[in-house]
C-alpha cells in the first residue's frame, strides 16, 4: 500500500509498504482523504524535527472506511465510514488523573508522535475510531478534526447567545470558530487582512473586517455602545493580533488563546488589571467535541465544503503542501487516497 513519508525539511517520499493487519482491539481503515493543516506545514518546513524525526507518516485530519477489524472489536464493522480522534492519552499523568486527558503530559498525537493518516491503509486503536453517518461525503468528513478544535475552543470560552465575539485571524480554524460561535447565537466579527479568507467567511454568513483599513477597537466599541466584546479569540499567531484581541474586550471579558505563538508576546497587563479580564488557553479537544463536530458537519450547520480549496491525488502531495504554503487563495487542501486503496 502507498504511504507518504517525511524525510526532512521539504522532503516527502512516496513509498510502497505492506498492509498492517489489525491486532486485537485495532481497526484497519482504508483512508479516503487526508487534510493538511498548519502543524503539518510546520513539520514539512523542518520546524518539528526534534519531535517528529525522520521516516514519519504525517496526517491527523482524515476520513475513510473500515477495511478490517481485529479481535475483541465491537460496534465497528467493515465498510463503515469513520474518522479518527488522533490523540492517545497515557492515563497516568497529572492531567489524565484529573480528568484532563485531552492535554495529557505524555500525549501520543497520531501523525506527529506516531504514524498518521497519509497512507492508504491506517491501522489504529479501535477506541480512537468514531463512526460517521452514511450520507456524509467523505471529503467534508475529513474536516471533522478542525471543527472539533473549534467546538472545544468555543466551549472553553462558554460562548452564549447574544455574546459579542471577535475572532482575530481568518484561517480555517478561525473561520470555524466564528461559524460555531455564530451557530450558538453569538454576534461575531472576524478580523482578517487577507481578502480571500474574508470572502470565504462572508460566504458562510460571518461578518468580517480588515485590520489594515479599519480601527478594530473603535469598530467594536461602536457596535457595543462602548462596552467592548465579551469574548475574543486570538487565532492569528501575531503580536498585532494579541494586541487587538486584548484591546476589544469588555469588563471581565474573556481572551482565548488558540494560536501557537513561537515566541513570547507583549501583553497589556494593565488592561487585564483595569478591566478584570480573563485569559484561557485552548488546546485540542475531547471525544464529545469530536462527536459534536460530526453532528455539525453532517447536519450542514457548518458548511465545511466552502473551506476546501484544493484536492490533490497522492502523487500530487508536494503540490498540496506548496499550495498551502503559498497562502494565496487557499484554505484547506486535501489529499485523495481513494485510488490507492489496498
Amino acid at each position: 500500500m502507498t504511504a507518504v513519508v517525511y524525510r526532512g525539511a521539504r522532503r516527502l517520499e512516496i513509498h510502497d509498504r505492506p498492509v498492517e493487519p489489525p491486532g486485537p482491539g485495532q481497526v484497519r481503515i482504508a483512508v479516503a482523504y487526508t487534510g493538511i493543516c498548519g502543524t503539518d506545514l510546520h513539520i514539512y518546513h523542518g520546524d518539528m524535527d526534534a519531535r517528529v524525526g525522520a521516516s514519519a507518516v504525517l496526517g491527523h485530519e482524515m476520513s475513510g472506511r473500515i477495511a478490517a477489524v481485529g479481535e475483541a472489536v465491537t460496534g465497528l464493522s467493515p465498510g463503515r465510514p469513520v474518522t479518527v480522534m488522533p490523540t492517545r492519552a497515557c492515563g497516568r499523568c497529572a492531567a489524565c488523573r484529573r480528568g484532563n486527558s485531552h492535554v495529557c503530559h505524555a500525549m501520543d498525537f497520531l501523525g506527529i508522535d506516531s504514524p498518521g493518516a497519509m497512507q492508504a491503509s491506517w491501522t489504529v486503536p479501535a477506541d480512537l475510531v468514531l463512526p460517521l453517518p452514511e450520507g456524509l461525503p467523505l471529503d467534508r468528513a475529513a474536516l471533522v478534526e478542525p471543527v472539533a478544535v473549534a467546538v472545544h475552543d468555543v466551549g472553553r470560552a462558554d460562548v452564549g447567545a447574544d455574546d459579542h465575539v471577535v475572532v482575530v485571524g481568518g484561517g480555517p480554524v478561525g473561520v470555524l470558530i466564528a461559524a460555531v460561535a455564530r451557530g450558538r447565537g453569538a454576534r461575531v466579527l472576524l478580523v482578517e487582512p487577507d481578502p480571500f479568507r474574508r470572502s470565504v467567511a462572508e460566504g458562510m454568513g460571518i461578518g468580517t473586517a480588515d485590520p489594515r483599513a479599519t480601527d478594530i477597537v473603535a469598530l467594536v466599541d461602536d457596535r457595543t455602545d462602548g462596552a467592548g466584546a465579551d469574548i475574543a479569540f486570538e487565532v492569528s499567531g501575531s503580536a498585532d493580533g494579541v494586541s487587538t484581541a486584548v484591546g476589544v474586550l469588555t469588563t471581565r471579558g474573556r481572551l482565548v488563546m488558540v494560536a501557537i505563538h513561537p515566541r513570547p508576546r507583549a501583553l497589556d497587563l494593565h488592561r487585564f488589571f483595569w478591566r478584570e479580564l480573563e485569559l484561557f488557553g485552548a488546546r485540542l479537544y475531547r471525544r464529545d467535541d469530536v462527536a459534536e463536530a460530526i453532528r455539525l458537519v453532517a447536519a450542514g450547520e457548518i458548511p465545511v465544503e466552502r473551506l476546501i480549496s484544493r484536492v490533490e491525488p497522492v502523487d500530487g502531495v508536494h503540490a498540496a503542501f506548496e499550495a498551502l504554503e503559498s497562502g494565496g487563495g487557499v484554505m484547506k487542501v486535501l489529499v485523495d487516497w481513494r485510488e490507492s486503496a489496498p
